[in-house]
């Protein structure tokens, strides 16, 4: 800090008419002179030497007046510039850089945060354009928010609040910040202040976090595609090497059957059928419910109708399917129909398990490139608190699924007092870009 500074920084006395004592010593003398001056007229040229001292006294008080008016407009002098030399010394203690420049966009005010941060010491910064300070592709845009700021009339605002914006140092590197304006008007003159805070290390941290989130939902992905591929591959299995096999068996208990004479074998063989039966349906449920083939085979919109049909005969919930004419036509990747088949599937499975409803309602359409859907029910409904619940891995598994195929999820309560899921996702799906 220049000695100069220092030395206004020193004690000021304060004005005199503060001072009881002294207003009221003032106010004293004043009447004692006014008394003076009334006799002194009553009086007249019978007394000179009252008049004579009346003179004297009303020089000694103009006199001691114009010295008190003089000494206080000099201690207004020394309060203004110790004042504005205390606000100097608190913005150079700023952490943060404070700029301020006029209308011409020339630096005024320029403190030690700021030295520290462009690399530019005070002396030469000052009087200079602010845009030094601005990459190239920024300028332009710059003088026209500012230019738009002052034309508002608004006292402050954030700046950025969309994007992040960018410095330039001294050295000729760009570094992120993040920035505050004001405005103020001193003798006619319009003047903005920029708060400014680099934030390099943030914005690492940010964009490390940003990629690690994306590397998770990568991993996610792949894992819920090796087990997709490994459910599709447990199912065809059952389907066709242990479906044949126990058809066959059945085959060959048939024809036992004929050839056994009525009786007790014949009963059991009976028996023996039933459950073959039984088996061969319980073998084609669990291959459906690890992956339907014709999800593979047929497409989407035949594998959500005989989801929803398998649905409403297991759970005695009344259900609705509406398919779109579109959705059949659609060529859809395989991660989006299996993302909407997976959470058509999840969205019953929890009406069934959690609803208690008595009707549900499915629609499966495509409209503008994406494909939509939405499950509804008349039961309880889904409460805030139990979305947020840690525990809820159906839910965060759905919305990861359709967030890393370019998707969104909407959970809300129904119309019909029950929940209300709707989802949407781009036809061939879009997986996230990686942040830069």
């Amino acid at each position: 800090m220049p000695g100069d500074r220092r030395r206004d920084l020193m004690p000021v006395k304060g004005s005199l008419l503060r001072s009881p004592a002294a207003v009221g010593a003032g106010a004293a003398a004043l009447t004692a002179i006014g008394a003076l001056n009334v006799a002194a007229f009553v009086r007249g040229i019978d007394s000179p030497w009252l008049l004579g001292g009346v003179m004297i006294a009303d020089m000694l008080v103009i006199g001691s007046a114009l010295l008190f008016a003089a000494r206080e407009v000099l201690m207004a002098e020394h309060r203004s510039e110790a004042s504005e030399a205390q606000l100097a010394s608190i913005v150079d203690s700023a952490m943060d850089a404070v700029i301020t420049v006029d209308e011409a966009q020339k630096i005024v005010l320029f403190n030690r945060a700021a030295e520290q941060m462009f690399g530019v010491p005070r002396a030469t910064a000052l009087g200079t354009s602010l845009e030094r300070f601005l990459p190239t592709r920024f300028r332009g845009a710059h003088r026209a928010h500012i230019q738009q700021f002052g034309r508002t009339g608004a006292t402050a605002r954030r700046m950025g609040e969309q994007t992040t914006l960018w410095a330039l140092h001294a050295g000729g590197n760009e570094f992120p910040i993040e920035a505050s304006i004001s405005q103020a008007q001193e003798g006619g003159r319009r003047f903005y202040t920029v708060i400014l805070r680099d934030i390099t290390r943030r914005k690492e941290a940010e964009d490390a976090l940003l990629r690690q989130q994306q590397e998770l939902r990568e991993l996610s992905a792949r894992v819920l595609e090796a087990r997709e591929d490994e459910k599709a591959h447990i199912a065809r299995e059952l389907h066709d090497e242990l479906g044949q096999l126990l058809t066959a068996l059945k085959m060959d208990l048939a024809w036992l059957r004929e050839r056994l004479p009525a009786g007790e074998a014949a009963k059991k063989a009976d028996g023996m059928s039933e459950l073959l039966d039984r088996t061969v349906g319980s073998t084609r449920r669990i291959s459906a419910d690890l992956r339907p083939l014709m999800l593979d085979d047929l497409g989407l919109a035949d594998a959500a109708a005989w989801l929803v049909e398998e649905f409403g005969k297991r759970s005695g919930v009344q259900t609705s399917f509406e398919l779109a004419a579109g959705v059949a036509s659609q060529e859809l990747s395989k991660s989006v129909a299996t993302t909407v088949y997976r959470a058509l599937q999840e969205s019953l499975t929890n009406i069934a398990r959690h609803a208690g409803a008595k009707q549900a309602w499915v629609t499966l359409a495509a409209a503008d490139g994406e494909i939509r859907f939405e499950v509804e029910d008349d039961g309880r409904g889904i409460a805030p608190e139990d979305l947020a619940k840690a525990r809820s891995l159906g839910l965060k598994g759905m919305r990861e699924r359709f967030s890393y195929v370019g998707g969104s999820l909407e959970i809300s309560r129904a119309p019909r007092g029950g929940t209300r899921l709707r989802g949407r996702v781009p036809v061939q799906g879009i997986a996230p870009e990686r942040p830069a």
